[in-house]
């Protein structure tokens, strides 16, 4: 008698539990050491990230590439309240510690004040000869925004590994790096947009339950005609706060700011038809949305104000008597602002347009020098602070972003269940990428993309939870996606390794730094 044939190999189901599996369920299984790795996890991929920020902060000791606005324009504010012009050779004084450059007469500048006040409190601790002064303030936030995109990522999965994984890949990624060891804007921007969108998350975990929950209508089978309306969202407040401090570092904020309003109307819209609201489309644009505008968008406008206060309460600010009145004055001075944004069309030896943008074709190299430092034991050296980022997060991030939009849009067009974490980074990347397609002329720049960069990260961990396998599938599925998972991850902390003396500034040999010019555009 023979035997009976197996069921193919996709057929079986083996519920065996494989060895990552195992290490994961003994760590996490116990509550006790939940607990422990629920902090320790985010407080050891911080401190990396802070290492990884800190470390050498000072090199190179001079004014780099965009500095030679923000860190001088930070002191002014500190010590005038608003931005005054400078005289010649600023920068080498500056460096020196000598800013008797400085002039009283307002300097016409593009960007609201809310950056550089926080870089100025680091010249102010360590004074504005300090290099390490001028860059603490970025670092810190820089690092600070590692740890929110944990939270984040946590927020969506809900797990501790991939809020880990999100966390370390955004500590090593060098996009991330050489933004938070400069005296730029971004960076800073980029804490406070992560911060909003993380506080939208929150209030959707709070509120969308109790939406959806119908004992607060007559139960039975017909559709109630209208839904609750929600005035007690305090995470929406905290959003318009930290997103209007993001539209007080640059205007770029602002875009996130509509797209955060426009994500609570189409959620609130998606969970009343959830809960059988019949005029659920209605009910969410005209009852709840003017209620969500009134909690997000004054607030976002209060920041945004209050940051100007030092332009309020001097008297030398640019345009500052312009016209009849404080406030008439700060509109024409914006108008002229808003005219230098559109008109700006310039050249530049980095300029990108955002076309460019996913495929990493022109990144930004802040500073070169290094010639005359020993390395390694030759003479022929350079250094260089490049805006380029791990590439293999990059491009495995954007793959990632398309995939998470392909299966976004499957599941809208055939109606199926779909992760609602799937919306999070898709938004984040439309609001801080599409408005820039928008202007082809414009005078833009590679590491703009830092913005971008959470949400890459945090679709690449999406997409490899659904590489890993979930618990229910086959027990060979599983395996092989988890090694998959495994080498992804070990590869790139190695590229980082690898590209970390080019985003720090450190001598290295000639020939070290050409073989990380992978195109002719990367020099």
């Amino acid at each position: 008698m023979t035997a009976p044939l197996l069921p193919p190999l996709e057929e079986r189901h083996d519920d065996r539990p494989t060895g990552w599996e195992r290490l994961r369920d003994a760590w996490l299984g116990d509550p006790a050491r939940l607990r422990l790795v629920s902090w320790l996890a985010p407080a050891l991929v911080t401190l990396l990230a802070a290492v990884l920020r800190i470390t050498g902060i000072g090199h190179p000791h001079a004014i780099v590439f965009d500095e030679t606005y923000y860190v001088k324009d930070a002191w002014s504010l500190w010590v005038q309240g608003y931005e005054g012009t400078w005289g010649d050779k600023a920068n080498e004084l500056f460096a020196s510690g000598d800013t008797s450059a400085l002039q009283t007469a307002g300097s016409f500048v593009v960007h609201p004040p809310l950056g550089k006040w926080l870089i100025a409190l680091g010249i102010a601790a360590f004074g504005p000869g300090s290099s390490f002064g001028w860059r603490i303030s970025t670092a810190i936030i820089g690092t600070l925004t590692v740890l929110v995109v944990y939270l984040l990522a946590k927020a969506l999965t809900r797990s501790v590994v991939a809020a880990t994984l999100a966390g370390l890949l955004l500590a090593v990624d060098g996009l991330g790096i050489v933004l938070s060891r400069i005296g730029l804007l971004d960076g800073i921007l980029t804490f406070f947009i992560v911060l909003g969108i993380l506080f939208l998350v929150y209030d959707r975990q709070r509120v969308m339950p109790r939406l959806e929950d119908r004992t607060s209508h007559e139960r039975g089978d017909a559709p109630t005609l209208w839904g609750r309306v929600f005035w007690g969202r305090p995470w929406v407040v905290l959003a318009g706060l930290a997103l209007g401090a993001a539209t007080s570092v640059k205007w770029s904020g602002a875009y996130v700011l509509a797209a955060a309003g426009i994500y609570l109307v189409v959620t609130d819209a998606l969970a009343r038809r959830r809960a059988g609201v019949a005029l659920w489309p209605t009910d969410a644009v005209l009852r709840q949305g003017p209620v969500s505008f009134l909690l997000l968008v004054p607030v976002a406008a209060a920041t945004y104000l209050a940051s100007w206060s030092g332009w309020f309460l001097t008297s030398g600010g640019y345009d500052r008597t312009a016209a009849d009145g404080a406030l008439a004055s700060w509109l024409k001075y914006h108008s002229d602002i808003l005219a230098f944004h559109v008109g700006l069309t310039s050249s530049h030896p980095y300029a990108s347009p955002a076309w460019q943008w996913p495929l990493l074709i022109r990144p930004t190299a802040f500073w070169v020098g290094g010639q005359d430092a020993p390395c390694f034991g030759t003479d022929h050296c350079i250094g260089t602070i490049t805006s380029i980022p791990n590439p293999l997060i990059w491009y495995l991030g954007v793959a990632a972003a398309v995939y998470l939009l392909v299966r976004f849009v499957r599941g809208l067009v055939l109606r199926s269940p779909m992760p609602w974490s799937y919306a999070i980074p898709l938004v984040g990347l439309a609001a801080t990428y599409l408005p820039w397609l928008a202007f082809p002329e414009r005078t833009i720049f590679q590491f703009y993309t830092v913005v971008m960069a959470p949400f890459l990260i945090l679709a690449l961990v999406l997409a490899l939870r659904d590489i890993a396998g979930r618990r229910s599938a086959p027990r060979h599925r599983r395996q092989a996606g988890q090694r998959t998972v495994l080498v992804i991850v070990v590869l790139i902390v190695l590229v980082s390794a690898f590209w970390y003396p080019l985003w720090i500034g450190l001598p290295v040999p000639w020939w070290f730094w050409q073989a990380h010019n992978w195109m002719i555009t990367w020099i």
